[in-house]
Formats: structure tokens, C-alpha cells, sequence
């Protein structure tokens, strides 16, 4: 997922985009520790996702803030 696709999405699509990153996240961790996962790297890729989501998020919150 790139900053850029994600700077173009609302607040409310980038809170929903989380939940469901988080989501995948939770899961493909429960399956990690049932069994090897193919792609072990895709837990890292989801966390810095959410991280990426996260910051551009606060940055919107900010800038609306400062308009109002």
C-alpha cells in the first residue's frame, strides 16, 4: 500500500482502511502460530501499513484542526 493511494482517501476510509489492516494483521498472526505461514514477511508489511495509515491519518486530523 503507498502513502501516495492513501492520501487521497478520507478520513473516515482511512480509519476504516485500519480496522480492516489490523484485522488481517490479528489473523495472519493466529495463523503463525498454528502453523508456519508461507509469507512470514507479510506480518511485517501489515504492521508498517498500519503504521503508514496511522501517520497520514494524524496528519489530516492536524491540518483540519488548523483550518478550522
Amino acid at each position: 500500500m503507498k502513502a501516495k493511494d492513501l492520501r487521497g482517501l478520507s478520513v473516515e476510509e482511512l480509519s476504516k482502511k485500519e480496522m480492516e489492516v489490523k484485522d488481517d494483521l490479528f489473523k495472519l498472526r493466529f495463523k503463525h502460530g498454528i502453523r508456519r505461514l508461507e509469507n512470514p514477511s507479510k506480518l511485517n508489511q501489515l504492521r508498517k501499513d498500519i503504521a503508514r495509515i496511522k501517520t497520514i491519518l494524524a496528519e489530516k486530523i492536524v491540518t483540519t484542526a488548523l483550518d478550522n
